[in-house]
């Protein structure tokens, strides 16, 4: 079990989740990164193109 570091609510990562992997916190809804077996951080957050 994973804590997330938004809203604190215990997660549970699927079997099978690799490091890196992006999850959901199912109470807040949050993009969390998976960063190892019983650890996840919040995903980093993709910036906009603007057409670079």
């Amino acid at each position: 079990m994973a804590e997330c570091p938004t809203c604190g609510a215990n997660i549970t990562i699927p079997e099978g989740t690799e490091t890196n992997q992006i999850i959901t916190c199912p109470d807040c809804g949050s993009e969390l990164e998976v960063t190892g077996p019983d650890a996840v951080k919040p995903a980093p957050q993709e910036e906009e193109d603007w057409g670079e």
